[in-house]
Formats: structure tokens, C-alpha cells, sequence
């Protein structure tokens, strides 16, 4: 179920102008709100995200992991970052970590 919402949500957020910081901000609520609810729906999901769905979702790493305090996201963040080491995410989950 949180992949359809969230393939919605990823397809809304691409369709937005990169000045358009009030639907980006909306976008970045709905997802903050859907991966925030579940952890482990929200593993399962971030584990089978491709990398270009990542890449858009990294936008509101910090933000969920204020919400969840939670170990669990930030290892499956922390796999994610070796997964898709183009992304250089590194630094970000650095940063997310220190939420919990």
C-alpha cells in the first residue's frame, strides 16, 4: 500500500518547478507523513525503492527520522547509501543520525 501513495507522491514531486517551494514543501509533507507511520512498512518500502526514487525521498531524510527515533531507519538509510553510492548520501545520514 505505501508504494502506490508514495510512486503518487514521487510522481508529483518530479513534475514540480524547482521554484515552486510550496507544492515541494506539500510533497515533502505527504511523504514525511507516509513513511513516518510505520517503521517497519517503511524499511521494507525504502528497500526495494529504486535509486532515482531514493534520490527525491533523501529529501525528507531528517524529517522522518525526527518523527520515528529511530536505529532501525538509519541502518537501512546507512545500506541504502551503499547500495547507491552515487547518491552520496553519506553526510545527510550523518546529519539524520544525530535526531535520534
Amino acid at each position: 500500500m505505501i508504494k502506490n501513495i508514495m510512486d503518487d507522491i514521487i510522481s508529483e514531486r518530479k513534475s514540480k518547478n524547482i521554484e515552486d517551494d510550496y507544492g515541494i514543501q506539500n510533497c515533502w509533507n505527504k511523504m514525511i507523513d507516509i513513511l513516518s507511520k510505520d517503521i517497519n512498512e517503511t524499511v521494507a518500502y525504502l528497500e526495494n525503492c529504486s535509486e532515482e526514487d531514493i534520490y527525491f525521498i533523501s529529501e525528507v531524510f531528517e524529517d522522518v527520522s525526527e518523527q520515528l527515533q529511530s536505529k532501525e531507519y538509519i541502518e537501512c538509510l546507512r545500506k541504502l547509501d551503499d547500495k547507491f553510492p552515487n547518491l552520496d548520501m553519506t553526510k545527510d545520514i550523518d546529519l539524520v543520525e544525530e535526531y535520534i
